[in-house]
């Protein structure tokens, strides 16, 4: 039972520091490259003014989102949402690869410790048949 607790608690403390990996390679390689095709902007920053009545801005067309809700207005960040599945989708797809290796490692260590160990009488009968070979 300790040894389950305690892959336990390293798979997550693991997980979390391969997370922060795979955000930052999303938020500096792969979203730079998603910012060239829509136009240079943040994907975080695409979203839809809802309302504005409780705003001092008027006009949201090069305002960043953080910028949007600091000035009061209500809005639907679909970027910021599409931003977080696509890193929670990458996360998943590295882990998945990961814990598939792990998988193939453990069944190549089951399939030794199958195998059937010979004892000492069959070792001493394998080189009697194999003496009995080269003679005839």
């Amino acid at each position: 039972m300790r040894g389950n607790v305690l892959d336990l608690a390293v798979g997550v403390i693991i997980g979390g520091a391969f997370g922060k990996i795979v955000t930052a390679a999303v938020d500096d390689i792969i979203m730079p490259l998603v910012g060239l095709v829509t136009g240079g902007k943040k994907f975080d920053d695409n979203y839809f003014v809802l309302s504005t009545a409780h705003s001092k801005i008027t006009e949201f067309t090069n305002v960043t989102l953080e910028d949007a809700k600091k000035a009061g207005a209500s809005v639907f960040a679909w970027g910021h949402m599409l931003q977080t599945i696509l890193d929670f989708m990458i996360v998943a797809f590295f882990i998945f690869i990961i814990v598939r290796a792990v998988a193939r490692m453990h069944k190549k260590t089951e399939a030794e410790a199958m195998a059937p160990v010979p004892t000492p009488s069959e070792n001493l009968l394998t080189e009697i048949r194999d003496l009995l070979k080269k003679q005839a």
